[in-house]
């Protein structure tokens, strides 16, 4: 690749660590089966560097070598481009990268500097939790204990919600997400994480023709798979008028029955991403020590082992977050 120059608003920066994400893993495979189709992309959008040097015309309030990460969103002639998702704007997962000025997000206190890599994926869950209006008393249930399922909890414990019920096939997540927080942890292969959950939660509001007065059920689900099924499982599953916030990446069709959710009066709310102020309130939850990311990051290896990398998260037994670090 040639070198990057930042150009109007833009600044130079150094990797620092890089993280993986499911998307990667998904984009290095399509890219392999249809290289005519999908074209070449230097990944990485999980990152935390070092600032080099600023394009012109930019302000310069964030002094040379200091330590930022960034929203993954670069301005150019067409629009903004996702850093390390477009072919157009390369990623962490390099020696140099060019960020937007005006999206730094400068890194403080005592944590290792690398850990703040995790304030994209753990931003993902400030979002999910913030849309899914958790109040005091709600129960909640989170399928799924990837980076993103993991994420979700540790946002619930940071936001003081709880009890929090977490369900996994894999033995390893599910010591995590106990690590993590979670109040009750389900192996769906031994018993059924909904009734767990349901006993937590107490009696369920009725169906809406048998409810006198308006009543707030207190069940709340994280759909945090992203596979076809699940969400029909989901909603087959819970009591009525229970909130289901969808994180996983569901990228093939699925198929659900209306008439389950229109007969519970089911609230369905998908979320993509945070807000800018939810990704600096993330890394703010990680060098305050409000969210201990220790347990997410399973391994850290040199930039130049970014294909063992991608082949140790292929088992998901194996690894939550790998962090791809500079020779």
């Amino acid at each position: 690749m040639p070198e990057p120059t930042p150009g109007p608003g833009q600044v130079l920066v150094a990797p620092l660590a890089c993280g993986i994400c499911g998307s990667d893993l998904h984009l290095v495979s399509s890219q392999a089966a249809m290289p005519d189709l999908v074209p070449a992309i230097v990944l990485g959008h999980e990152f935390v560097g070092e600032v080099l040097d600023y394009g012109p015309g930019t302000e310069r309030t964030v002094p040379v070598g200091t330590a930022v990460t960034s929203v993954p969103y670069l301005d150019t002639g067409d629009g903004p481009q996702l850093v390390g998702l477009s072919p157009a704007v390369p990623g962490g997962l390099a020696e140099r990268l060019v960020l937007q000025e005006k999206r730094l997000v400068p890194v403080t206190g005592d944590v290792p500097v690398h850990y703040a890599a995790f304030a994209e994926p753990l931003a993902v869950g400030v979002h999910a939790v913030a849309a899914a209006d958790v109040q005091p008393g709600d129960v909640v249930l989170v399928v799924g204990c990837g980076p993103v399922g993991l994420s979700v909890i540790a946002c619930l414990k940071a936001a003081g919600v709880g009890p929090v019920v977490a369900a996994d096939f894999s033995p390893r997540r599910r010591v995590l997400a106990e690590h993590i927080g979670a109040d009750v942890v389900i192996d769906p292969a031994v018993s059924s994480p909904y009734q767990s959950w349901a006993e937590l939660a107490g009696a369920p509001v009725p169906m809406s023709p048998l409810m006198d007065t308006p009543q707030r059920a207190n069940t709340v689900v994280f759909e945090c798979v992203g596979v076809p099924g699940i969400l029909a499982t989901v909603m087959d599953s819970v009591p009525p008028q229970t909130r289901i916030v969808v994180v996983g990446v569901c990228m093939q069709p699925d198929t659900i029955t209306p008439v389950v959710g229109t007969t519970k009066e089911l609230s369905i709310r998908f979320v993509f991403a945070y807000r800018p102020d939810e990704f600096a309130r993330a890394l703010d939850w990680i060098v305050r020590g409000t969210v201990d990311v220790a347990p997410f990051v399973t391994a850290t290896l040199p930039l130049d082992s970014a294909t063992e990398a991608f082949e140790e998260l292929r088992q998901p037994d194996k690894h939550c977050k790998i962090l791809l670090l500079p020779t």
